[in-house]
């Protein structure tokens, strides 16, 4: 089955004709013809794309692209317009628009346009925050909490918690932690992670019913809500 696309077209003639050729060539198409009922599709189910027309009853093309931007929607969007004009152009874009074509278009064209939107990596929201059981992880504002109660970690502490963090119900061993937080390949004999383990264990464990951080004999560390 070919990518999923979704057609947001009040313009009965246009909006026939993108069916048309989007379906023999592949692609599996909704249609609405309604703003809102595009913003509320996009936010619901996943498309590979969105072809949409800049003046839709409803809600306008720009709205429903700032819309979608904002709820974190990243699914390529093809603007459609009769307004050609550069500043109409550069606003569409502005707005979140992966691309801008003006009507009237070749459908050939819209159909290039198309797959090379398609060839492009979507963009992935960042993670911004982790967590382990009642243990929080915020990595823009660098703070970790436990149970609400903030706990005051060293960098190198903060670092090896991510890394194990990332790493959550899965063994870390010394040596990927030696090499991936240190950059340097030690003796995996070497106490340096033990004793970087045994102050964070300190910091997030003692005081709390639950402990988190748990040594797996032979092998390494491992972060989890079980025992």
């Amino acid at each position: 089955m070919g990518a999923k696309i979704l057609v947001v077209e009040d313009d009965g003639g246009t909006a026939e004709t993108l069916l048309n050729g989007l379906r023999q060539e592949g692609y599996t198409v909704e249609h609405v013809a309604d703003g809102r009922d595009g913003l509320y599709l996009a936010t619901s189910a996943d498309f590979d794309a969105v072809i949409l027309d800049r003046m839709l009853p409803g809600m306008d093309g720009l709205s429903v692209v700032k819309a979608l931007r904002a709820a974190d929607v990243h699914t390529p969007l093809l603007i459609l317009s009769a307004l050609g004009q550069l500043d109409e152009r550069v606003r569409g874009l502005r707005a979140g628009g992966d691309d801008y074509l003006a009507k009237p278009f070749a459908f050939s064209e819209l159909s290039a346009r198309l797959a090379a939107m398609l060839r492009r990596p979507v963009a992935r929201q960042e993670t911004t925050s982790m967590s382990c059981g009642d243990l929080d992880m915020d990595l823009l504002q660098r703070r970790v909490t436990r149970a609400g109660r903030r706990l005051d970690l060293l960098p190198r502490e903060f670092k090896l918690l991510e890394h194990l963090l990332r790493h959550k119900d899965r063994v870390v061993t010394r040596t990927m932690m030696l090499e991936e937080l240190w950059d340097y390949r030690f003796d995996p004999h070497t106490s340096l992670i033990d004793t970087h383990i045994s102050r964070l264990r300190k910091k997030i464990d003692d005081g709390f019913d639950t402990p988190l951080l748990h040594t797996v004999r032979g092998s390494g560390y491992r972060l989890s809500e079980r025992p």
